[in-house]
């Protein structure tokens, strides 16, 4: 079996689950570190003359992260493309599943089952916070509605301000975020890379959660110790 993965957390994924079946992988495709397949461009840019040079049993990709015109050229191409949709932390798993048999794994992994496991005995939240949750600045950009984090974050007591927004990642000016008053700030480390030094300085005053992007966005391995990351991260910054 010979896979192309142009999804960061399904590259881990499969890696881990199917060692050798990989052959190609995005530049953001950064685990298991030292991966070492052919890198075929970005997740919104992929080279398809490279993917088809490596002769793929089959191309998996992502309908928010992937764009349609390269999925199509690469099924013009005839490659078989799979495409994932996950928009909650429930829909990880099956879909997961499905990759993963797709590729040739025979059995269900077992970091699947105990990801699984993880989330479905999660203790309700015993407090509940609002948040504004930028993922890019210059423009500002926020998760809004039907998103894979926002749903990460509602289970961990966490409810951002844009959850109904009919953009699933509006722009929204920095004054109104400020005036969104949120309890709280969670600022990832991808896709834009907020640090220490760069995003809180923006929200004088409030509390700012530095998380791991990573566990925020990914539905791969990382699912089973997300919950303990993420939360970690939060209560540090709770009020």
């Amino acid at each position: 079996m010979r896979v192309v993965s142009l999804v960061p957390s399904l590259t881990e994924a499969v890696a881990r689950s199917a060692p050798g079946a990989l052959v190609g992988a995005t530049d953001w495709c950064t685990h298991p570190p030292g991966l070492d397949v052919v890198r075929v461009g970005g997740t919104k840019n992929p080279k398809t003359d490279r993917i088809v040079s490596l002769a793929p049993d089959l191309v998996i990709a992502n309908e928010e992260e992937n764009r349609e015109p390269d999925l199509a050229a690469l099924r013009a191409a005839g490659v078989e493309v799979l495409v994932t949709e996950i928009r909650d932390v429930p829909q990880a798993f099956p879909e997961l599943a499905r990759v993963l048999d797709a590729c040739g794994v025979a059995a269900r992994p077992r970091w699947l089952d105990e990801a699984e496991e993880t989330w479905s005995s999660l203790p309700r939240p015993e407090v509940r916070l609002t948040a504004v949750v930028p993922i890019w600045r210059r423009p500002w950009m926020v998760l809004g509605r039907d998103t894979f984090a926002g749903d990460v974050l509602a289970r961990l007591g966490v409810d951002h301000v844009y959850a109904a927004h009919p953009d699933r990642y509006p722009r929204v000016p920095l004054e109104e975020l400020r005036a969104a008053a949120p309890d709280m700030v969670v600022l990832p480390d991808e896709p834009y890379r907020f640090t220490a030094d760069d995003g809180p300085e923006a929200f004088p005053g409030l509390p700012c959660a530095l998380v791991s992007g990573r566990h925020l966005t990914w539905y791969g391995p990382s699912l089973a110790e997300a919950p303990r990351v993420l939360g970690r991260a939060l209560r540090a910054a709770r009020p």
